[in-house]
């Protein structure tokens, strides 16, 4: 996993609400067993049409909206608890998805794969939401160490689980974390006693 500290980038909005895992990600893209590829079925019914052509009113069609960063609307990552919709969230290149709700199991799979969940309060993602449609040139920065997002100089903070933080920062999965503290285990191991 890469290393995560702070994300300075404009912002794509998609302001549904109850956005569940089979709209992330349609069951029927789930055969893959790497994690790499599902980007490009992303929202895969929103974003084409039957015939594979680009649906022309979908956010990740409007080439006026990019960056690193998805604003989504309330209770994102609803519905089952698929590791592909992290998957392909991340594969698409979004680094962070802000919301005022992230189902507990999408929340987990999203911070194991590198994915941030940044959830603020309903008005200040209405706010954010609002200035990213007034100026699609807007940056939010995403600031992990400081647990702060801000953005036109409106800052707020979020929660996220100390040890999935640490892992972000130092860009560890659960194994490369292990790997880290082995002294610390070995150094218990050597000193419990044995009955």
């Amino acid at each position: 996993m890469e290393k995560f500290s702070k994300v300075i980038s404009k912002a794509v909005p998609l302001p549904n609400e109850d956005v569940d895992t089979d709209q992330i990600i349609p069951a029927r893209f789930l055969k893959a067993t790497s994690r790499e590829g599902f980007g490009d079925n992303l929202f895969r019914d929103w974003r084409f049409n039957s015939d594979d052509s680009p649906k022309a009113d979908f956010v990740l069609n409007d080439d006026t909206y990019s960056g690193q960063i998805l604003v989504a609307g309330r209770n994102f990552g609803c519905g089952s608890s698929r590791e592909h919709a992290a998957w392909a969230l991340a594969d698409y290149g979004f680094k962070v998805v802000v919301s005022s709700f992230f189902a507990d199991i999408f929340k987990g799979n999203a911070l194991g794969n590198g994915l941030l969940p940044v959830q603020v309060s309903d008005d200040y993602l209405a706010e954010l939401i609002a200035a990213i449609k007034a100026d699609p040139a807007t940056e939010v920065t995403v600031d992990l160490p400081n647990q702060t997002i801000s953005f036109n100089g409106n800052e707020a903070t979020f929660e996220v689980n100390a040890y999935k933080k640490e892992c972000m920062l130092n860009g560890y999965d659960d194994i490369d974390y292990l790997v880290s503290i082995k002294d610390e285990i070995e150094a218990y191991e050597a000193s419990a006693i044995t009955i």
